[in-house]
């Protein structure tokens, strides 16, 4: 049966969160999404499709609190701020055990390490030229109208001490008509800024450029380095390695350290590693000051800088990077075969083709970090099925106020 009709005013109470964050009621009408609301909450109003754009709160949950963000109501950034910390931390870990279970598998489950407010380092803000100047920020959840973020509690200061710059930015490189997309990355040398979406970069933007250079390590244009300072590295296991433009990096610095705390515990006394899906080194140069590493992943650019960086990397074992697509062409069991241990990093649509061959494998130790928890507890299934052990898990909330979740887990060989 389909949800009441369009603009139909309606009471409810919401059930559970969706995966994305949204409340969800369950009744015979089918279920429909209240944005910013809590399981046990009953809300008042007009539904259109299935949805309650705008709900009023009746009965409140004690979980409820106020958001410490003025622009959370609009903001499409942070879906949970409204939530407290307690309840956010056990939903999550909720979520975990449920994607377990509906695998058939179960685990120690524990509290997850949350990233503190202001921690992100990184962030792809949106741009757009106005006759008054422009505009930037985030979008609106659902939309594309941009928020613009002066009080943002997610991202860290020199991101917030940069919005100024980065807005003269956007009045440069946007096209008429058209949004800009600004990655910015925070690392010990400076900002890092990508720009996307821009117009060509000419000679009269180079001239606009030139006095705002000095406020990032890096600048590039649609791909090209407009303006360099300095290299904007990173430190992965007190290695310098330079990721190309926009390229992935754990959100928060919290976050990668407990990540790579839980890796290198559990690569401990390791002969030699493989690490799959290895980006640009956050797992490989750890790793590297127990056994040799070879350092697979798909993206040229990253293999590139993985290379960079491990030929000065003094003190550790040797760190091998290598070139392959893992989800085209898995490393197979019999190339696995040099190897005793695994760590692995898939993106959130897993890696049921490498897990596969890591399965029929010799191998005896895999460090699995995970951001999807279903796609996770399918491959865990795998592992598991062919007589492989798992732990217990670690979950980790790098994106506060978000419904985001990425979590480690160590399996054995029985």
């Amino acid at each position: 049966m389909s949800p009441p009709s369009d603009a139909e005013d309606a009471t409810l109470t919401v059930a559970r969160l969706s995966l994305l964050g949204d409340g969800v009621t369950e009744g015979p009408a089918g279920p429909v999404y209240v944005p910013r609301s809590l399981p046990g909450e009953v809300v008042t109003g007009a539904i259109a499709g299935d949805r309650i754009a705008a709900p009023k709160i009746v009965t409140p949950s004690p979980d409820r609190v106020a958001a410490p963000c003025p622009h959370f109501r609009r903001c499409g950034g942070c879906r949970l701020m409204h939530a407290a910390d307690g309840f956010v931390a056990a939903w999550k870990a909720e979520r975990v055990r449920g994607a377990l279970a509906r695998a058939g598998l179960a685990a120690e489950v524990g509290a997850p390490v949350t990233s503190p407010p202001g921690s992100r380092r990184r962030a792809v803000l949106a741009g757009r030229k106005t006759k008054k100047g422009a505009q930037l920020g985030f979008h609106v959840a659902g939309g594309t109208e941009i928020v613009a973020i002066p009080d943002c509690r997610l991202l860290r200061p020199e991101i917030m001490a940069a919005l100024p710059h980065l807005e003269a930015i956007t009045r440069i490189a946007a096209p008429r008509g058209a949004e800009i997309a600004l990655h910015v990355t925070q690392g010990p040398a400076g900002l890092d800024l990508a720009i996307t979406g821009a117009k060509p970069f000419d000679r009269e933007a180079m001239l606009a450029l030139a006095p705002l250079g000095a406020e990032f390590a890096r600048i590039t244009w649609n791909g090209e380095t407009a303006l360099q300072q300095s290299p904007p590295y990173q430190l992965f296991g007190g290695v310098r390695v330079v990721p190309p433009p926009g390229a992935f990096l754990q959100a928060t610095a919290e976050g990668e350290a407990a990540l790579v705390a839980a890796v290198t515990a559990a690569v401990a006394g390791a002969g030699r590693i493989v690490d799959l899906f290895a980006g640009c080194g956050t797992f490989s140069f750890p790793a590297a000051a127990i056994a040799p590493v070879q350092a697979v992943e798909g993206e040229a650019p990253q293999v590139a800088a993985l290379a960079a960086g491990a030929r000065h990397a003094p003190g550790l074992k040797a760190v091998d990077a290598v070139r392959r697509d893992l989800f085209r062409a898995p490393l197979t069991s019999d190339e696995l075969a040099g190897f005793d241990t695994a760590v692995i990093d898939p993106p959130r649509a897993g890696a049921a083709a490498q897990v596969a061959e890591i399965a029929a494998s010799t191998l005896r130790r895999v460090a699995f970090v995970s951001c999807d928890p279903g796609t996770f507890a399918r491959d865990a299934a795998t592992l598991v099925a062919a007589g492989f052990a798992m732990g217990p898990v670690m979950v980790v909330d790098q994106f506060r106020w978000s419904p985001h979740v990425e979590l480690f887990a160590r399996f054995d060989r029985g």
